[in-house]
């Protein structure tokens, strides 16, 4: 029996039958976009250099991306009117796409992300607004920001829709703005000579819509560095390392290491699993390490070491020791005063997170800052750290009360459970506020939650203070702290693993913040996607909390 097509595949028919996938690194899409959801729509613009250049404006509408093409761009100016041609839908996992399509392909050229951030349709169905001829949208992007209009004016000799693009007078619009003078990507921040001479991201039409973007740079490390590369480790570096004694020589990603202990029990086991050798622990480090390298990237690395094992006490160690190769990427602190940590190891590639692996690191803490601008954080975080009284239960109902939180804000943010008993919540944002903006903004959010049910929660700063009651730890939101890096293994039986989930996870009752071993995230993985991908869009401003 025939499949009736999804009303998505049938907005990308158009798109897809002008395209070529054996040739064309642009993705093929799929019906539900691939990605997950968010809590506002969004809008790109890639500044795309074909036959001739142009400016693709998407709109994220009901599971794809509603797009025009604007030859002279967007702009803040009210005056102008800037003529638009409606095309095809494209799909969404198009939304960050920024590279170069083969030349003799439909729309063959260079392109990058322009622009980025959601949008609030100014009509209940903006789908219904697109087809009457007149969509309204309020843009927060990192360089379009207020009210903006699409207006249909006719179509062309070919049958091609005809629109008008402008800005509308409010406090956003800036007279001679011309989008010409900013050329720059925000997703890389190169311009499209650059991208063009060395392209940053390649798309696998091969692989499922959700893992087809293969970066070969980091999307949020500092402007100028080179991103880390993403492939996974060949079956036969995998099987070299299976085979190795107790100690020996790895080749694997490009870097030899030299592993010792091989067979030592680092997780000790439990009724539900087997001990966890050093053998295991670095070819999961080696599997994981492509799709923990966006988060770990340009950031200054703090381990949490365990020589002897889960079992043993453990230390943090920051400083790269003096016999570490030379090839491990690291960071000066310029800022460091006597007796502190002044030089970081910084995992802008896969083999040094192999490298802290073997060197002992069970757990990896990157800064929540770039080494370039360390005072500046990328990320706001929510803590619920439960107290000893502290219920599982008691956790996910802070959770959802700060998932609702969101929603009302159309704040884009991403839950994981720690692998210990609590839940994090990590909210992208752009570069420019202070820890101390994102400090106070964190602790009057997660205030007003904690308003809601105040017999849960404590405000004490001592844990003996707080009479076994949760906390809502704001106060990571500062240089230096940390909170446990996404995929990273927690010292304990089995290895429970810090695993981003999605929202609706916190309604299934199988749920366990220490429910993800070690040896199940990579299936996992390939089975629901990479959640946390889309927490790398860092394009997103705070709003004001009244």
């Amino acid at each position: 029996m025939a499949r009736t097509p999804s009303p998505e595949a049938e907005k990308l028919a158009a798109y897809r039958r002008k395209r070529d996938f054996n040739r064309t690194s642009e993705p093929a899409g799929s019906p539900s976009g691939g990605v997950a959801a968010v809590a506002a729509p969004r809008f790109v613009v890639q500044r795309h250099r074909a036959r001739r250049l142009h400016y693709d404006v998407r709109f994220e509408i009901d599971g794809v991306l509603a797009s025009w093409a604007v030859p002279k761009g967007p702009s803040l100016d009210p005056s102008v009117r800037h003529a638009a041609f409606h095309v095809e839908d494209h799909p969404i996992e198009y939304i960050d796409f920024e590279g170069v399509i083969p030349a003799g392909e439909y729309g063959g050229g260079d392109v990058i992300v322009w622009d980025a951030g959601t949008w609030e349709p100014g009509e209940p169905d903006p789908a219904a607004a697109v087809a009457a001829g007149e969509l309204h949208a309020e843009l927060h992007g990192s360089k379009l920001r207020g009210r903006f209009v699409l207006v249909r004016t006719g179509r062309d000799s070919a049958g091609k829709e005809q629109w008008l693009l402008l800005h509308k007078h409010d406090e956003f619009a800036v007279d001679g703005w011309d989008p010409e003078k900013h050329p720059h990507s925000v997703l890389s921040g190169r311009t499209n000579d650059e991208v063009l001479a060395d392209p940053d991201r390649m798309w696998r039409s091969d692989l499922p819509a959700g893992e087809a973007s293969i970066a070969l740079k980091d999307s949020i490390t500092a402007k100028g560095s080179r991103r880390p590369e993403t492939e996974r480790p060949s079956p036969a570096e995998l099987a070299a390392l299976d085979e190795l004694p107790s100690s020996g020589q790895w080749q694997v990603f490009g870097r030899e290491l030299r592993l010792t202990n091989l067979d030592k029990v680092l997780f000790p086991g439990s009724a539900d699993h087997q001990p966890i050798t050093k053998r295991e622990f670095l070819r999961y480090t080696a599997q994981i390490a492509p799709i923990a390298l966006p988060y770990l990237a340009g950031r200054a690395l703090n381990m949490h070491r365990y020589p002897q094992g889960a079992g043993s006490k453990g230390f943090w160690h920051k400083e790269l020791p003096g016999h570490a190769p030379g090839w491990l990427p690291s960071w000066q602190n310029p800022e460091a005063e006597e007796g502190e940590s002044r030089t970081y190891l910084v995992v802008n590639e896969p083999a040094a997170l192999v490298w802290a692996a073997n060197f002992g690191a069970l757990e990896w803490h990157a800064w929540t800052s770039l080494t370039d601008r360390p005072h500046q954080p990328t990320y706001a975080l929510i803590d619920i750290d439960p107290g000893a009284s502290t219920s599982w239960q008691d956790v996910l109902t802070l959770a959802r009360l700060h998932r609702t939180a969101f929603e009302h804000l159309r704040v884009r943010a991403f839950p994981k459970v720690t692998g210990r008993r609590g839940i994090q919540i990590w909210v992208p944002i752009s570069r420019g506020p202070s820890f101390s903006d994102t400090r106070r903004w964190v602790e009057q959010l997660s205030k007003t939650v904690g308003a809601v049910v105040p017999e849960l929660l404590s405000w004490k700063w001592e844990v003996r203070d707080r009479a076994g009651k949760a906390r809502l730890d704001y106060t990571q939101n500062a240089v230096n702290k940390t909170l446990v890096a996404p995929y990273s293994p927690r010292p304990a039986p089995g290895a429970p693993v810090s695993m981003p989930i999605s929202w609706d996870c916190l309604d299934d009752p199988g749920l366990r913040p220490d429910g993800f071993a070690m040896r199940e995230v990579p299936r996992r993985i390939a089975e629901r996607g990479e959640l946390f991908r889309p927490l790398l869009n860092a394009d997103q401003q705070l709003p004001a909390l009244d």
